[in-house]
């Protein structure tokens, strides 16, 4: 009996490694046609390994700079278990977006579908994505220049910098994601930082995060396996506010998605909760990272930051001396704009996205095979020294002319797959901005840069020493 067990587990361990084996490899010896020139590295693992080697984010990393100087900037590789195409040229990048659900849709691997589950916009394809998308799209464009939406941003960033009063240091990217999730907790879930839900939900938040960026291996203690029962927990949490809210709705006034949500009726329960953890992913890590890129960048440029503070200081002499700023200042705030810009041009801090071809597509001279991963890689067009003038130089001022909308441009994706709260992250980055130049200088250390592996993090969580200032 034991001896049957070992040979099956024998066999199964035997046919699985050469499923890999023959995975990897017989894309090579199939005729698919004028593929892309490249290599694919090593059988099993393929080039990931040198792929996801950590370097500046404001840099291309040796890999990417490797693989374009020898096979131009459309290239083959395996990389994370599947023949891929990669490439860092901006026209097929821009007709890769334009074609979602025609000729290419979201691929991301499986363990990523596992720990955001399966109704998650992130991830979700199709009439599924489609609903998801409107209803976030409705809910954005209902919130961003609401006047509660707006003075919470305020009060949050006053609330956060007031806490700074007696310090001349901070980890700064530790108090921007404090900024971001109070911010995004309170209009997702109208929790305010002192309920016990908030505290909680953080907690676990903290841990799907990390599981999210971690070695997929479902094994009870690693991250991977924490993360998915950390959104379990979350999911558990969501659903019994859900329910009280159902159970209050005839007295309730709130008015952040989780109230409108439930009154969409075209969402399953699993979606609603899906989307709500998808807004709080979006709402927290990415925008906050967007926040240190610039306090970062602006560091290192100080003709940059005194223009800014001149913005600001006009936009404050402009109001009451505790008036909470509104979508008139935000749309005032032309420079910030330029430096948000920026930050996300030279930053990146969304290096790539994953698309899979639905079918075999003709581009140029060669094939994108059907079934095959295709990467557009935008930090390689961002810092494309063809397309942006002193290409690896933080300049605002560039933005004075040139326009966002440009296909050399795509820090939140496009097409149907556009990231549909990034104007929001935009609100709070410049609200922030306002009250930050307005009470302070500051300095970082030079080595501590946005590192991306391939997501994007501060080595040491970016110190700033701080100088206290008056308007």
């Amino acid at each position: 009996m034991a001896g049957g067990f070992w040979l099956v587990l024998i066999v199964g361990t035997f046919g699985f490694v050469l499923g890999l084996i023959l995975n990897h490899f017989l894309p090579l010896f199939l005729r698919l046609g004028p593929v892309p020139r490249g290599s694919f590295g090593w059988p099993i693992l393929g080039e990931t390994l040198p792929f996801l080697k950590p370097h500046p984010s404001n840099s291309l990393g040796a890999f990417l700079k490797d693989h374009c100087s020898r096979y131009g900037k459309v290239f083959k590789s395996h990389l994370f278990l599947s023949p891929t195409v990669v490439s860092c040229d901006q026209e097929l990048n821009y007709f890769i977006l334009q074609n979602e659900g025609k000729l290419f849709e979201c691929g991301y691997p499986k363990p990523i579908h596992g720990i955001l589950g399966k109704a998650s916009m992130l991830v979700a394809v199709g009439d599924t994505h489609k609903r998801l998308r409107s209803v976030a799209l409705s809910l954005i464009t209902m919130t961003k220049s609401k006047p509660e939406f707006l003075n919470d941003i305020d009060s949050t960033a006053l609330r956060i910098l007031h806490s700074w009063k007696d310090k001349s240091q901070v980890i700064f990217c530790q108090e921007a994601r404090k900024f971001t999730f109070n911010v995004i907790v309170k209009q997702v879930l109208g929790l305010t930082p002192d309920e016990p839900q908030t505290s909680r939900i953080l907690e676990d938040f903290l841990t799907f995060m990390k599981g999210l960026i971690s070695l997929p291996l479902y094994i009870p203690g690693t991250p991977y396996a924490r993360a998915v029962q950390a959104r379990s927990r979350i999911s558990s949490t969501v659903k019994a506010i859900m329910e009280e809210r159902k159970r209050n709705s005839g007295n309730s006034r709130r008015s952040d998605f989780l109230e409108i949500l439930l009154r969409v009726n075209n969402l399953s329960e699993e979606e609603k909760v899906s989307f709500v953890l998808d807004s709080l992913l979006g709402g927290y890590e990415t925008t906050s990272l967007l926040m240190a890129m610039v306090v970062h960048f602006l560091a290192l440029s100080p003709p940059a930051f005194e223009q800014l503070k001149v913005e600001h200081q006009k936009i404050r002499s402009m109001k009451q001396k505790d008036e909470n700023l509104n979508w008139e200042d935000y749309e005032r705030m032309e420079f910030t704009q330029n430096v948000i810009n920026e930050a996300l041009r030279y930053g990146n801090v969304v290096k790539f996205v994953h698309r899979k071809a639905l079918k075999d597509v003709k581009f140029r001279d060669y094939l994108i095979p059907s079934g095959w991963k295709v990467l557009p890689v935008f930090s390689a067009v961002h810092l494309d020294p063809t397309l942006h003038a002193n290409a690896f130089q933080f300049h605002p001022w560039r933005w004075e002319s040139q326009d966002q909308m440009r296909k050399n441009f795509t820090p939140f994706g496009g097409g149907s797959r556009c990231c549909p709260g990034s104007e929001l992250a935009k609100v709070e980055v410049a609200f922030f901005l306002h009250h930050l130049v307005l009470s302070y200088r500051w300095r970082s250390t030079d080595d501590d840069l946005p590192i991306a592996y391939p997501y994007v993090e501060f080595q040491r969580g970016m110190v700033l020493y701080l100088d206290h200032c008056s308007i």
